[in-house]
């Protein structure tokens, strides 16, 4: 399939870099210094992370968003139009370009956000009419968006009207605490919902993954709950699917978790089962955790079937 024939994807959301600090043995104690095996400036947010996988599989991108008139504005526009994600729409503002500091450690990782521009970015920067010449929707990170999230199921809601699909990954809320009544107007215009362990469990009360999910899927049409190193589960139509996800030896899962929506979705949109949406996923978010980053292990569509077929004959 070409580039230009693969649906047309309108991400809108924020953009940052990240300083991620990688091959930590240990969480950072106060007082104390630790070392790290690796450190890289790269590009961050989950909703650019999301755009550049789509983009490397092959979708063509447009990207919304805003950023600070420094050199860190300049390094995430840069590297999205490296990436072929179309930057028209990010505009500049007198506010600093958001932070992300990233301590990766093989297991998991802990996240510093300065806000910045993040936080200021509302619909007026929109081009609504964008809507029109794109076939999908993405959005997430709801909680750090203060002045975009009163506007998510707007837009949500009108893209739904003229035919798109669309896919949310709220993240997790900096200020914990169970589910906002606010959040339930956009999953009401939700196609695909993605949540990890905690954010499931925050979103529905319930204590497992296996029953959170199912409280998930009486509320959007298809549910999926990522499960890190053990794969990720999904709903759809009352049925559940999962997938036990590849043993990789991890450097850096930054962004990995939005590398596994990028390729969901780029099946999902191919009317790929779920059970096939689900291994595509992983793979994206395996490769995306062998380098440090959240892009630089991306896989273009090519690198991804190598990767699926190498994954095969092992297992057989």
């Amino acid at each position: 399939m070409s580039r230009l024939s693969k649906p047309r994807i309108l991400v809108v959301g924020e953009l940052n870099v990240d300083i991620v600090v990688a091959g930590l043995q240990s969480v950072p104690k106060e007082g104390a210094e630790i070392l790290a095996r690796d450190c890289e400036l790269t590009l961050g947010s989950a909703s650019a992370i999301f755009a550049v996988g789509m983009s490397k599989l092959g979708h063509p991108v447009t990207f919304v968003s805003q950023v600070g008139k420094d050199s860190f504005g300049d390094f995430c526009i840069s590297a999205l139009k490296q990436s072929g994600v179309s930057t028209r729409n990010v505009t500049r503002t007198d506010e600093k370009t958001g932070v992300t500091v990233a301590l990766s450690s093989v297991r998991d990782r802990a996240l510093v956000t300065f806000q910045g521009a993040i936080s200021t970015l509302t619909e007026d920067r929109i081009n609504r009419s964008l809507l029109q010449r794109h076939q999908h929707l993405h959005l997430t990170s709801y909680y750090l968006q203060q002045g975009l999230q009163p506007s998510f199921a707007d837009l949500f809601r009108q893209a739904k009207a003229l035919g798109l699909t669309t896919s949310f990954d709220p993240n997790s809320d900096p200020a914990g605490g169970r589910r906002s009544k606010k959040i339930d107007a956009v999953l009401r215009h939700t196609d695909v919902l993605f949540v990890n362990e905690c954010e499931a469990s925050n979103l529905t009360g319930m204590p497992s993954a296996k029953s959170a999910l199912k409280s998930l899927g009486k509320l959007v049409p298809c549910a999926v709950v990522k499960l890190g190193h053990k794969g990720a589960i999904a709903i759809k139509d009352n049925q559940v699917s999962t997938d036990s996800g590849f043993k990789i030896r991890a450097r850096d899962t930054t962004g990995a978790g939005d590398s596994f929506d990028a390729g969901f979705i780029s099946a999902y949109l191919r009317e790929s089962p779920i059970s096939e949406c689900l291994r595509i996923g992983n793979a994206c978010g395996a490769l995306s955790a062998l380098r440090v980053g959240g892009t630089a292990g991306q896989p273009t569509q090519q690198e991804l079937e190598v990767f699926l077929r190498s994954a095969a004959k092992r297992s057989r």
